[in-house]
């Protein structure tokens, strides 16, 4: 029996899904990003949730990301048509991994990262699970290694 998301609200279709897909595996990416506002911090690691990516890979459950920057415009009062439009618009389909990182870069990765920095340093990765250290003794002095041109 397959489900149709899209006649719920986004939480409701997140929730339906989560119960119906247990014990999913992790993705095989991870988000390795400087922030240019706060250029002493060490290196962020963004992942998604099993049930996040699942979703994306599924199809017919999450917004089209543009949504997510119409709301952030918005600040702290998010206007009721832009909250109305994430439930409603259709969902976006099914995504590759990569393509669901993508996404996930443009939802929840500060658009100074990834649309307006300018500089001259690389300061967001896509990277394989596996590259991220294990050791996390060192955790506070990551950089993104910076390859020469």
């Amino acid at each position: 029996m397959t489900v149709d998301y899209s006649r719920y609200k986004l939480w409701e279709r997140e929730l339906i899904f989560g119960e119906r897909h247990k014990d999913l595996p992790q993705g095989n990416y991870a988000i390795l990003w400087e922030d240019p506002a706060d250029p002493d911090e060490p290196a962020k690691i963004t992942r998604p949730s099993p049930t996040w990516l699942a979703m994306a890979m599924h199809g017919g459950i999450l917004p089209p990301v543009e949504i997510y920057h119409a709301i952030a415009k918005d600040g702290d009062k998010v206007s009721p048509i832009n909250k109305f439009l994430l439930h409603k618009l259709p969902p976006v389909g099914p995504m590759t991994e990569e393509e669901a990182m993508e996404y996930l870069v443009k939802k929840d990765i500060p658009p100074r990262v990834w649309r307006d920095y300018k500089g001259n340093r690389q300061i967001l990765k896509i990277i394989p699970v596996s590259m991220v250290p294990q050791d996390r003794s060192n955790r506070n002095a990551w950089r993104i290694e910076q390859e020469a041109a």
